[in-house]
């Protein structure tokens, strides 16, 4: 099993609204594309010393690794624009991938 994992430092004058677009759209539009088997978001209890965003990760999980990348490549640039044009300037993202073992 894949996990991918977004963590995103989000800007308190966006947080609320971010947060009910978040479950309310952008999750069930990524799992609409049928190429992850569930998600969880979490909110993180401890921050970097230097960070004064809000933090949250999103935890996607995928079948393999050639469905990730079908994800990649035929759906998340479409998702990503669509985060940028509605939050643009007041997030910063980090993408992982993980793998069970």
């Amino acid at each position: 099993m894949i996990v991918y994992n977004v963590t995103v430092s989000i800007e308190e004058s966006v947080r609320e609204e971010w947060v009910r677009w978040m479950r309310e759209e952008h999750i069930p539009d990524v799992l609409a594309t049928g190429m992850f088997t569930g998600a969880k978001m979490y909110y993180l209890l401890t921050n970097a010393d230097d960070d004064h965003g809000h933090n949250y990760t999103i935890q996607y999980t995928c079948e393999s690794m050639e469905r990730f990348r079908e994800y990649e490549d035929k759906y998340a640039p479409a998702l990503r624009k669509a985060t940028e044009e509605k939050f643009g300037g007041k997030f910063f993202v980090f993408r992982s991938l993980m793998q069970e073992v």
